[in-house]
C-alpha cells in the first residue's frame, strides 16, 4: 500500500484531556509537521472547524455531553463534508459502530487499541480508506442486530408526523405539551400516539420511548 498522506491539520474532540493528550502525542510522534486542534466539546469543535482554513481529520469521541449520541457526526458531516470524521470510542458495539459508519463516519477506533494500531486505523483513513475494528460476533449480537433491524422498520413505518409526535415522547412531553407544540388539538395527539403504539407492536408509550431510544432514534 502507498504512503498514507501526511495531514497538515488535525481536531481532537473530546471532554477527556487524558485522552486527548494520549491521541496529540501519537499525531506528535507520527506527523511532527501537523497543527493539533483540542476541543473539549461539540460547541467549541465547530467554534474550531469555523475559524480554521481546513482541516484534514477529525477525531470526535461518541459521548461528549453536548451531542445526543450520534447527532454531532452528522451534523459535522451535514456543515463540513468534504471533512473526515472518525469516532475514537471506548464503546466496542457492532450496532453502533454500523449506525456510525451509516451517518457517514470514516472510521471506528476504539481507544482500547495500542497506539501502533491507532496510528494504522489513522494513516487507513487518511489514504481514503474505512476503518473498522475486527470484532467477534456472538448469537446474542446477531440476534440484538435482528431486533433492533426490526424495530428501525416499525419506526419507518411512521407517518411524518408521527414520528414528530414520537420524538417529543422520547423527550419527555406530555400530550397536551406536544399538542401546544404542534398547535394542534388533544384529541389528534392522542390519535397519533395510539397509532405509534399499535405500530410499534407496544402497550405504552413508556415501552414505545424505550424501543426509540435502543435504536438511537431523532426525529
Amino acid at each position: 500500500m502507498s504512503e498514507a498522506p501526511t495531514p497538515d491539520r488535525v481536531l481532537i474532540v473530546d471532554d477527556h484531556s487524558l485522552v486527548r493528550d494520549g491521541l496529540r502525542s501519537i499525531l506528535e510522534i507520527s506527523f511532527p509537521e501537523c497543527e493539533i486542534l483540542e476541543a473539549d466539546s461539540f460547541e467549541q469543535a465547530l467554534e474550531e472547524l469555523q475559524n480554521a482554513d481546513e482541516v484534514d481529520l477529525v477525531l470526535l469521541d461518541l459521548n461528549i455531553p453536548d451531542v445526543n449520541r450520534l447527532s454531532g457526526l452528522k451534523q459535522l458531516r451535514a456543515d463540513f463534508p468534504s471533512t473526515p470524521v472518525v469516532m475514537v470510542t471506548g464503546v466496542v458495539d457492532p450496532i453502533v459502530m454500523r449506525d456510525a459508519l451509516a451517518a457517514g463516519a470514516a472510521g471506528y477506533v476504539p481507544k482500547s487499541l495500542k497506539r501502533q494500531a491507532i496510528l494504522d486505523a489513522l494513516q487507513q483513513v487518511l489514504s481514503g480508506e474505512i476503518y473498522l475494528p475486527e470484532l467477534e460476533t456472538t448469537e446474542c449480537d446477531d440476534a440484538r442486530l435482528r431486533e433492533d433491524e426490526d424495530i428501525r422498520a416499525r419506526i419507518d413505518s411512521l407517518t411524518p408526523q408521527q414520528r414528530i409526535v414520537l420524538g417529543h415522547l422520547v423527550a419527555g412531553l406530555l400530550n397536551k405539551q406536544i399538542a401546544h407544540e404542534l398547535s394542534v388539538s388533544m384529541t389528534t395527539v392522542k390519535a397519533h400516539v395510539s397509532a405509534i403504539l399499535q405500530k410499534m407492536n407496544v402497550f405504552s408509550r413508556t415501552q414505545a420511548v424505550i424501543m426509540a431510544n435502543r435504536v438511537g432514534f431523532t426525529d
